[in-house]
């Protein structure tokens, strides 16, 4: 049975009844906003089920991720996850719950997701380059490039150079020790 998404005002009615909230995300992106009362289970260790409590003694469950795509991309792991009970994915996700006007728990002093940092930092050099060689010099092209050659390396071996340099930042010290308890 296909899991059915329900927004978040349905979701609201479906917690005051009872029902356990499963935030899907990353560990890192749950620290630095989360809907009060979500119980975090990253995506990846859904497949070995469900922790203890509260959300393995629910009744009734409703996963959410950041924007909706990741809890629809991955509707079969949540079924399965869920085994027999009563499930539903919530709707564009913590964004649709912000769109509501509920509130959510926000921590500045986590950083941000190490994705979304790799994201800003490649962005930002490819933009330097694109502008440095149309303004100044056609070498800066090469940033441009050096810049693809490790979002192609990243995304055919897994290893991010990017990633790994950012993880050892000061601003990242919660990050590091976040990898190293997993």
């Amino acid at each position: 049975m296909k899991i059915q998404t329900i927004p978040a005002d349905e979701v609201r009615r479906k917690l005051a009844g009872g029902a356990v909230l499963v935030d899907v995300r990353s560990a890192a992106e749950y620290g630095r906003e989360h809907i009060d009362g979500a119980v975090n289970v990253p995506l990846d260790k859904l497949s070995h089920g469900l922790p203890s409590e509260p959300a393995a003694a629910a009744v009734t469950l409703v996963f959410h991720c950041q924007s909706g795509m990741r809890t629809a991309q991955n509707s079969e792991v949540l079924e399965q996850a869920a085994r027999g009970k009563e499930a539903y994915i919530m709707e564009r996700g913590i964004q649709g719950w912000k769109a509501a006007g509920f509130a959510t728990v926000f921590d500045r002093k986590q950083p941000l997701d190490l994705m979304r940092q790799v994201q800003i930092g490649a962005g930002t050099l490819a933009l330097a380059g694109a502008l440095g060689g149309w303004l100044v010099s056609p070498w800066f092209y090469l940033l441009c490039g050096i810049v693809g050659a490790g979002l192609l390396t990243a995304g055919l071996t897994g290893f991010c150079g990017m990633a790994r340099l950012l993880l050892r930042m000061p601003w990242n010290r919660a990050l590091r020790q976040t990898a190293k308890s997993a």
